[in-house]
């Protein structure tokens, strides 16, 4: 069945997409940004790097992240990041219903490769 990738663009460097919020809702699940990342098969410089990315492109973090030490670091999701979790699994649920008659349409006419 054909699926459906949202990427939503609110601005030149501003975007927001299934990566960054499967790292986020990761991040939420595990407490730590290096394991949210490794849990993707991501390095942590990659992560850090788009979460810095989303705490930069907004005028509320996104996450918040504690330094490690003896009792160790870690990180949450602001009430902010949930927020922007929601609100994007909303507008992807919406348009995904949307878009079931034309995915199936395009699913019914495309040519099968000897790969299905």
């Amino acid at each position: 069945m054909a699926t459906l990738s949202l990427r939503i663009d609110l601005g030149p460097n501003t975007r927001i997409g299934p990566g960054k919020i499967l790292l986020l809702e990761r991040i939420d699940e595990t407490g730590s940004i290096s394991a949210a990342g490794r849990s993707l098969g991501m390095s942590y410089k990659r992560a850090w790097d788009l979460v810095n990315d989303l705490n930069t492109s907004f005028v509320q973090p996104v996450v918040s992240a504690q330094v490690g030490g003896k009792s160790g670091g870690g990180a949450t999701l602001t009430d902010f990041g949930r927020d922007l979790v929601g609100h994007y699994r909303a507008i992807e649920a919406k348009a995904e219903r949307s878009a079931i008659p034309h995915l199936e349409a395009l699913e019914a006419a495309r040519i099968r490769s000897r790969r299905d």
